[in-house]
């Protein structure tokens, strides 16, 4: 069976990733849904370009669609049909331990006969940092939800000191379910090349701030086409 990942650019896409490569499951794509009117992944903030870039690194095909006018559902669901075109047979998700969440999914996902993985879910999420880490990727910190988080983390590479940092702080999930924070994973062992970017701007949007990537070269698809103080700890 062949199996499409559905990919934010962050830590939990590429840990499911990497278990299910692991597993022996057939993984040729990824897909992934961006924000039309800026081109960024909602919450994340991550260009479709570096999403693209990652993929490529990756050695997988991306598919790629974006909302407005449509909303988030309608695009998935469009998603899902031209995957199914495609020969795919089975998704692959990297939710952690929110029912919510999963069922929405997996409601789409069982009307249209697709199977449905998920090689993170019920794990302990500081397991699971610890489990990334072990395994030699790299990511750094890209967007920060002013309410649950704190914005001082933004541009900072995920290492074990930063997860301890995390731990201690009160009311977080150490991974960052809840949207404390989102991650742009740019090197490790399933990727070719790493993914090069500098740092841009930062701006706020949906209640995040976020820190622009920008890659460190031009793009193959950009040249065809020519703060907070410190956060309380426990």
């Amino acid at each position: 069976m062949v199996y499409a990942l559905s990919w934010s650019g962050g830590k939990d896409a590429v840990l499911a990733l990497d278990r299910a490569v692991r597993m022996g499951l057939d993984v040729r794509y990824l897909f992934n849904i961006y924000e039309g009117v800026t081109g960024l992944v909602r919450f994340h903030g991550v260009r479709r370009e570096l999403i693209g870039a990652q993929a490529e690194a990756l050695g997988l095909e991306l598919v790629q669609a974006s909302t407005h006018p449509a909303d988030y559902g309608a695009v998935f669901e469009r998603l899902m049909d031209e995957l199914r075109a495609r020969r795919v047979g089975g998704i692959i998700l990297g939710n952690i331990h929110l029912t919510d969440i999963r069922s929405w999914y997996e409601d789409r996902l069982i009307r249209r006969g697709l199977a449905h993985v998920e090689p993170l879910w019920g794990d302990s999420p500081a397991a699971l940092l610890d489990e990334f880490l072990a395994r030699g990727y790299r990511t750094r910190i890209v967007s920060v939800n002013l309410e649950l988080g704190c914005s001082e983390w933004l541009g900072r590479e995920l290492d074990a000191a930063l997860v301890a940092e995390l731990a201690r702080t009160p009311g977080v999930d150490v991974a960052g379910e809840r949207g404390e924070y989102h991650t742009f994973v740019f090197d490790g062992p399933l990727f070719r090349r790493p993914v090069e970017t500098v740092p841009g701007p930062t701006f706020e949007i949906d209640g995040h701030r976020v820190l622009e990537l920008r890659p460190a070269a031009p793009l193959l698809s950009e040249a065809a086409e020519g703060a907070s103080g410190p956060c309380p700890t426990a």
